[in-house]
């Protein structure tokens, strides 16, 4: 798991002692708005789900990492690429972060290195990121890293019996080094 500095961040593997802050993200009810899933009610689930985070750094088709202070190096929240298929050249990208850092450029900040890594280190060519439309923070963060809104799958999730649609997203690596520049 490559460990990526900014200026304010670090993101880096999850570690077990990040299973509080962990919970704590994943039970803000504000971060999990527009989720896959509901929020959580039990430090269980986030020991779980911790776990499996931990155990698929060697799995070459997901690579999480945790956004970290870079001052006092505690977890602020999370940025994945996933669904990384080499062979065609595209991953998928997600993230969460606290809500008491929320309207910071602390999201931005954690995507560049990361669609970085993913074009000029993996060699992917294509980066998806399916939004809930109603979330319009991470609608403008996308677009502002380049993303093009592609299309809109209708009721495409279900969570805690609310029906939402899909914004999906996608940014090409071609795209991306002419805005880097």
């Amino acid at each position: 798991m490559p460990v990526i500095e900014t200026a304010r961040l670090r993101l880096r593997g999850h570690r077990q002692d990040d299973l509080n802050a962990y919970f704590q993200l994943h039970a803000d009810p504000a971060v999990m708005r527009y989720w896959s899933w509901p929020a959580w009610t039990s430090v269980e689930q986030a020991q779980d789900r911790l776990s499996q985070v931990i155990g698929q750094r060697g799995a070459n088709r997901v690579l999480c990492w945790a956004i970290a202070d870079q001052g006092d190096d505690r977890l602020l929240g999370s940025i994945v690429l996933f669904a990384i298929n080499r062979e065609q050249g595209r991953a998928e990208t997600g993230y969460a972060l606290s809500s008491s850092h929320w309207g910071r450029g602390l999201a931005q900040e954690a995507m560049a290195p990361v669609l970085r890594h993913a074009f000029d280190v993996l060699g992917l060519r294509r980066i998806e990121a399916d939004i809930d439309p109603r979330n319009a923070g991470s609608c403008r963060l996308v677009e502002r890293m380049g993303f093009v809104r592609e299309g809109l799958l209708r009721e495409r999730w279900c969570v805690a019996g609310e029906v939402s649609d899909s914004a999906m997203y996608g940014l090409l690596a071609a795209d991306w080094r002419v805005r880097a520049r």
